[in-house]
């Protein structure tokens, strides 16, 4: 056991906890340590699909957003990698999924911070030291780390609804695993993707450019009453802001719970070129005659049962109020990603409070346990923070705040009014004031 307590360890190595160990690598009064129990970083290799790109501008790299000078910045990744005047000529500003991925697995390279095949089995405080131990299965066997301050970076899990695992079948796969049994779908005669945002569209257009010709069944299945494009004009960008997150964050637990589930198209929409790239596919296609593909929307998934060597699907049409079925070959489920506490940290879940839907209580500076803020999340606060929380280009301001939050001082300046919008009343109330003093 290292004794000497860290202070902080970061568990899992997703992009945010990636930028908090750039951010953090520079500083030399803070000792941080990154724990991951994968070989390598890599990114959804399961939806590494060729020439897709990220949602948000390139600046949204790991760390430009707090230190555009540092050394980490996709922009010096580009110059040392002799890639920098092609990405300028492409005229983009967003960059390829696999680009991004390239990108991160260079800057782990680079790091001394980050550890590994470091699998975390469980974390235990002492009340004497205030200090956490944290252990875990390596390639040499068993390490024991004390630490300060936790980071949680193990992100969210893909979520398939219950009534697909109940059929215990392998013909139910996740979104997530799409890239890795592509041939084997490519061989089915029908397949049904479910889901309405942009890994349901992604899967939906690869398969009817590479598949539906040679003679698959494609069927797009979505609950939304249509397939909503991301909205993404900049009075609506601006929501990706501090003082969105502020505003967002004093409102009632209720409201933030309906803006969550109402504001979907700001962050689960689809990519509108993508959908004018779907529709001009279908109708290329259709010059050879009908095209074997449905779509419905307004459906909800009810059932799933095997039926022989294939899958009978059940739903329900929400508008029409009436059941149907599909049988398939493979139903894939876009249906996202739901977070669950790690079981390694079961000995110290009486630090971590939660709600009545078992969602931590997450602080304004993203702390969650019920000591001094000594635990921190990343990506699972959306109940709390809104809709921002998986947003890349937000991942600098969060890990500004937490180290803030770790060291006592604001080693990277935290910005608080970036909008030209007021979410909240403060200006008026302001102004009612001064006219109240005026008289």
């Amino acid at each position: 056991m290292d004794n000497q307590p860290y202070d902080f360890i970061a568990i899992g190595l997703g992009p945010f906890n990636l930028s908090l160990a750039c951010l953090s690598e520079p500083l030399e009064d803070v000792k941080g340590l990154f724990l991951e129990q994968r070989s390598e970083f890599d990114w959804h290799p399961g939806m590494m699909l060729e020439g897709v790109t990220l949602q948000t501008p390139f600046m949204s790299d790991l760390v430009t957003m707090a230190d555009p000078t540092s050394q980490y910045s996709f922009l010096n990744y580009a110059k040392l990698n002799n890639r920098l005047y092609p990405f300028y000529i492409r005229e983009s500003f967003f960059l390829l999924r696999r680009e991004y991925n390239l990108y991160c697995q260079w800057v782990c390279s680079q790091l001394s911070n980050v550890n590994f095949e470091q699998t975390v089995t469980q974390v235990e405080f002492c009340p004497q030291s205030k200090c956490y131990t944290v252990s875990c299965n390596t390639p040499n066997g068993m390490q024991h780390y004390v630490t300060r301050h936790i980071v949680l970076g193990t992100g969210p899990a893909p979520y398939i609804p219950d009534c697909a695992v109940q059929s215990n079948s392998n013909n139910v796969m996740h979104s997530s695993d799409f890239c890795h049994r592509l041939d084997e779908l490519k061989t089915a005669k029908r397949v049904t993707v479910v889901g309405a945002g942009q890994s349901a569209a992604e899967i939906y257009h690869t398969l009817l450019q590479q598949a539906v010709p040679q003679g698959l069944q494609l069927d797009w299945i979505a609950r939304s009453p249509r397939y909503f494009p991301l909205e993404y004009t900049k009075l609506t960008l601006e929501m990706t802001s501090p003082e969105y997150v502020d505003y967002f964050y004093n409102l009632k637990t209720e409201q933030r719970d309906w803006l969550n589930q109402n504001q979907k198209n700001l962050f689960k929409g689809i990519n509108g070129d993508l959908i004018n790239d779907i529709f001009d596919t279908l109708y290329a296609q259709s010059l050879d005659g009908p095209i074997s593909t449905t779509f419905k929307t307004n459906s909800r998934l009810t059932g799933t049962q095997k039926v022989g060597k294939r899958l009978l699907t059940e739903f329900y049409h929400q508008e029409l109020e009436q059941p149907f079925s599909i049988e398939t070959d493979f139903l894939i489920c876009a249906t996202g990603f739901k977070y669950q506490r790690p079981a390694f940290l079961n000995n110290i879940a009486h630090q971590l409070p939660q709600d009545e839907q078992g969602r931590y209580l997450v602080s304004r500076e993203y702390a969650v346990d019920s000591e001094q803020k000594r635990i921190f999340v990343q990506n699972a606060e959306q109940h709390t923070h809104g809709f921002v929380t998986p947003d890349l280009g937000m991942a600098c301001y969060r890990n500004s705040i937490i180290l803030r939050e770790i060291l006592g001082y604001t080693p990277y300046q935290v910005e608080q009014k970036i909008a030209f919008q007021n979410f909240d009343l403060s200006d008026v109330t302001l102004l009612a004031q001064q006219q109240s003093s005026a008289a």
